[in-house]
């Protein structure tokens, strides 16, 4: 390809990086002011105290003064990789012909797991004295993992697990190392990727003190994070599960706010309760299988073979599923979060709202819906009910009283993650689409929220709502910001959040598990949009506009180079999503319609084997092929599987003519 070709290809990415290159310099005295500000008003915590506000911080306040060129080059990169980024990922001929050429490399997700491991090893041996070093290296490592995940996107999410690498572990126990993605996890793995550099860039602004063990915090629990999403061992989703508790407890508990302690107890408290009955869930399945094949297994792709007696089922759904929504979390285990997000360090909330809260949403889809399906339907048009009024009505009612905006925004967590559960638990195509790219979109539009919430917290060391108003005025282009990510966060056409709630409420109407309440739940929903509309618009009269009265205001210096270079992916991934929906949408789609068309025959079938005294053992032509590509061989499972079965069981499946009569039977019991 010739020069010439290059650019008449490219041109959109040069032009958008040379746009973000020649911004101006800004203005040296405001910014100036900026750092003079932050002086006078002192730390809050530990986050603005500690051993380094000389020497490496000082060429800090010097280069704030403007944008420096390595930040407009900074800028223009990220312009230039946002519209790449669109043109790659955009449907045509050539790029599916290209991409569906390339191989997929098994050890990708061992690399993207391992790095920030290794890294977070590295950090150790490091001076604590060197913080440019250990800044520099964190953002090196975390760089490295997103690029290296970008190589995902070269192969096209067909049907089935892809990347999938499998080393045995503890064979005496059947635990594996089994990783993989589908479409589904795809794009949590990337926004994983993604928000961990803008976390940990963002943390390094406002924490001067411990930057050593925060590196450590911050690497190791993107590996953790990695893990859980891509385990497809229930061992390993278990050790990772437990492993991102660790960092996140420690990063509230050293560099939060004046109630640090009490709000790491309560998270540490919450999720080791939900812990012990998910690993109790799991060892029970574990055991149930092994009675049935003779062979030990953690396997989720085996298990989710095993269909338990009605009573076992639902216990086992239940300490799988209470476990998954104090994380996510809903009503009425939710408590913990408002503390959490309120006490946490912004870095820390940016990672706790954009990622760890959806590793409760996806562990819902699929484990409690991929083990127990028949409890997960049967339970959805009540589960769906608190979802509504317990998530969306109830935590937009209670954000809409916050004065704190902080917390208000922690309470639009619940809100929105309400709408995500929703999407789930109605069990459409429409429905879990739109679920896992709100997923996506929460994770986008809230992390840039709480970013937006440091950057005043940093200037004023309040957020108290009624020490603002008329910041439009002394901070326009924050307010411009903060005005564009409250219309992502309402859901406005042309953001990212229209299209995932529009896709949920359409998918609630459409759903035959909400039965009768389908209609009720969808006027629910549909008021929750109206309420996100109230508080978060109220919020945005009372901080930005009308009478600038507070003298402390009136001089606050702008958005800086830094916190505008932390905003910026954040805030083109709002309109890359919202105006180019199909290039997200079109890679978890045939993974989704699988899920669903799994989960409608198999509970169906799971209701029809299900009694009262034994487990069963589901023939492997229940599944797809492509499904159970990679699930343990248990060697005489079959001959135990068949015996697992009694004698009566096989008759009633001749008499209805076979597998295929018995999936269309299974079809019904299921609607």
């Amino acid at each position: 390809m010739s020069a010439l070709d290059l650019v008449t290809q490219y041109w959109p990415a040069l032009a958008a990086g040379v746009v973000g290159a020649i911004l101006p310099p800004g203005d040296a005295q405001g910014a100036g002011g900026a750092h003079a500000g932050d002086d006078h008003h002192g730390g809050h915590g530990d986050d603005h105290h500690g051993d380094d506000h000389h020497g490496d911080e000082h060429g800090e306040a010097h280069a704030a003064a403007g944008y420096t060129p390595w930040q407009r080059a900074g800028l223009g990169l990220i312009a230039a990789l946002t519209v790449l980024f669109v043109q790659w990922l955009w449907p045509s001929g050539a790029a599916a012909e290209a991409a569906g050429a390339t191989d997929e490399w098994s050890s990708l997700l061992n690399v993207l797991i391992g790095l920030p491991f290794v890294g977070a090893a590295a950090v150790l041996f490091m001076p604590r004295q060197l913080l440019s070093v250990l800044r520099g290296f964190t953002l090196a490592v975390l760089g490295a993992g997103f690029l290296a995940s970008l190589w995902l996107l070269t192969v096209p999410m067909t049907e089935g697990w892809h990347f999938q690498s499998i080393k045995e572990w503890i064979p005496a126990l059947g635990i594996r190392w089994h990783v993989a993605i589908d479409g589904i996890s795809l794009w949590l793995v990337l926004l994983t990727t993604f928000i961990a550099p803008i976390a940990a860039y963002a943390s390094f602004g406002s924490i001067k003190s411990r930057i050593k063990e925060l590196c450590f915090c911050l690497l190791f629990l993107q590996g953790a994070m990695l893990g859980a999403f891509v385990a497809l061992d229930l061992f390993l989703f278990f050790l990772f599960w437990e492993l991102m508790l660790v960092p996140m407890f420690v990063m509230i508990g050293i560099w939060g706010g004046v109630e640090k302690i009490k709000a790491a107890i309560k998270l540490f408290v919450y999720t080791m309760a939900g812990s012990m009955l998910m690993l109790a869930g799991i060892v029970y399945l574990v055991w149930a299988n092994q009675k049935l094949t003779g062979a030990y297994t953690f396997d989720y792709l085996a298990l989710s073979r095993v269909v338990l007696p009605r009573g076992a089922q639902m216990l086992c759904f239940w300490a799988f599923s209470i476990a998954f929504f104090i994380k996510v979390p809903m009503w009425p285990v939710h408590t913990w979060l408002p503390d959490a997000h309120v006490q946490a360090p912004t870095g820390g909330s940016v990672i706790l709202a954009a990622v760890m809260l959806k590793i409760g949403t996806y562990a819902y889809l699929r484990f409690s819906m991929g083990l127990f399906p028949g409890p997960a339907s049967s339970l959805a048009a009540n589960l769906a009910g608190i979802a509504i009024l317990g998530g969306v009505i109830y935590g937009a009612l209670v954000a809409w009283k916050q004065s704190d905006v902080k917390r208000l925004v922690a309470y639009s967590s619940v809100a929105h993650l309400g709408y995500v559960m929703l999407g789930l638990f109605g069990v459409t195509p429409s429905g879990i689409q739109g679920a896992v790219i709100q997923m996506v979109n929460h994770g986008v539009s809230t992390g840039a929220l709480f970013l937006l919430v440091g950057v005043i917290y940093d200037r004023r060391h309040t957020r108290e709502v009624s020490e603002f108003g008329g910041l439009a005025k002394a901070m326009p282009v924050y307010a411009t910001l903060f005005l564009i990510v409250t219309f992502a966060s309402v859901g406005v056409p042309g953001t990212n959040g229209f299209i995932g709630e529009f896709m949920i409420i359409m998918g609630t109407y459409a759903s035959e598990r909400l039965g009768t309440f389908s209609g009720i739940h969808t006027i629910g929903a549909a008021a929750g949009v109206i309420l996100a509309a109230v508080y978060m618009l109220s919020v945005v009269q009372k901080m930005f506009f009308g009478p600038l009265t507070n003298p402390k205001n009136k001089h606050l210096p702008d958005v800086t180079p830094r916190e505008g270079l932390a905003l910026a992916p954040l805030i083109l991934m709002i309109f890359v999503i919202g105006l180019f929906p199909a290039i997200f949408l079109d890679r978890m789609k045939e993974s989704v319609l699988s899920t669903y068309n799994q989960f409608k025959v198999v509970s169906g079938q799971a209701i029809l084997f299900a009694d009262e005294r034994n487990a069963k053992l589901l023939p492997e032509d229940t599944f797809s092929p492509a499904f159970l590509k990679g699930a343990p061989s248990q060697g005489s499972g079959e001959g135990a599987a068949g015996a697992g079965e009694d004698e009566q069981a096989r008759r009633d499946r001749g008499a209805r003519g076979g597998d295929g009569a018995l999936a269309a039977r299974a079809g019904e019991a299921a609607r």
